[in-house]
């Protein structure tokens, strides 16, 4: 995908949704952060079903320590992994309290020093609280890098260093909003649906699905492959 095609990109997709935000619900930049460690591996449907009732208790890493770690399970206990995410959550309000007193730094060294906390992570905290350029690529934005060519890569570092070369101002700070909201309702995983994106007509993918109910086709290498197996 060259430049033009690029900017395209991003100007339909902004101009379908102008004010693009993460749907984890948080009231405060610590809230978001504690949303998206519970995140990983996890729907943001299910942590907000989870949250809304710790949040309404905890608003400060003070308060999650005044809680304390089985209070916090109880209140995650659906969300997959919740006795290392709970670990995890205490650890970082611990350190928050003691070396930062009590606030979320702005900062990707400090913020993935904290138990839990990734680079993904740490990019959406920076992007969604501090209106960092970051590019926080999870299974969405990785596979709508790939599938359309705006940013290829075999990891999601790799896909992340693509968009940061590629994406174009004054989209920048919105993007990876754009990419995932993309991924999650119309570019999915398990059947991308052509017929009411967009940006088809930008998008390199060769199985392209432009009719509802109608198989992609399948692109020739992996036509060839498929003969070839015994």
């Amino acid at each position: 995908m060259n430049r033009q095609a690029i900017f395209e990109f991003f100007r339909r997709l902004a101009e379908a949704n102008p004010s693009p935000e993460t749907e984890l619900e948080y009231g405060n930049v610590y809230q978001l952060l504690v949303a998206v460690t519970l995140s990983a591996q996890a729907t943001d449907v299910g942590v907000n079903k989870a949250t809304r009732a710790l949040f309404a208790k905890v608003k400060t890493p003070q308060d999650m320590l005044d809680l304390g770690e089985e209070g916090l399970k109880a209140h995650i206990k659906t969300i997959g992994l919740f006795n290392s995410k709970a670990k995890n959550v205490m650890a970082m309000a611990e350190i928050l309290v003691r070396e930062h007193q009590g606030e979320v730094p702005a900062d990707r060294d400090l913020l993935t020093a904290l138990p839990g906390v990734g680079r993904k992570t740490a990019n959406v905290v920076l992007n969604c609280a501090f209106g960092a350029e970051t590019f926080a690529v999870d299974t969405h934005i990785f596979r709508v890098g790939n599938r359309t060519g705006l940013a290829k890569g075999k990891t999601p570092l790799a896909v992340e260093k693509q968009l940061e070369k590629k994406v174009p101002q004054p989209f920048r700070v919105g993007s990876h909003h754009w990419m995932i909201l993309h991924g999650r309702y119309v570019c999915k995983a398990r059947g991308p649906e052509c017929w009411r994106c967009e940006v088809v007509d930008l998008c390199g993918y060769k199985g392209k699905i432009l009719e509802k109910g109608v198989k992609p086709a399948t692109p020739k290498g992996a036509r060839k492959a498929k003969e070839k197996k015994p």
